[in-house]
């Protein structure tokens, strides 16, 4: 049985004194870890790396099966197209009247920037 003596009261107290002292010791502690900076501790809090586990060549190929049969199910399943089919469009082409239209508007303004550079580069 615990001890009659300790009241609530009491207990409190304790607990709020021990928690300053952790308070104080945890800084501590930073300011500790700030002054060896130039080497840093590992992380406490950081749980370590597990190496990867590896799966068997077996095991791969009972995976890539099971898969297989999913999708079969799936594409059994649906045999209506999901899309509508769209009629075949011919692929326009430019032409050759058109691209050198291109070219010399494009020809046109590079020379236009060229003059507005050139002009600002005076003043």
């Amino acid at each position: 049985m615990a001890n009659p003596k300790l009241t609530d009261a009491i207990i409190e107290a304790a607990i709020t004194g021990f928690e300053e002292q952790k308070r104080k010791i945890d800084e501590q502690i930073a300011e500790l870890r700030s002054m060896r900076a130039s080497s840093p501790a590992p992380s406490a809090s950081a749980p370590e790396k597990q190496p990867r586990r590896k799966m068997s060549a077996a095991g791969r190929k009972a995976i890539a099966a099971a898969q297989r049969k999913r999708w079969a199910e799936k594409k059994a399943g649906s045999a209506t197209p999901t899309k509508a089919a769209k009629p075949a469009t011919k692929k326009r082409v430019l032409s050759a009247e058109g691209r050198a239209a291109i070219v010399a508007a494009t020809k046109k303004r590079w020379a236009a920037k060229k003059a507005a550079d050139a002009k600002a580069a005076k003043k």
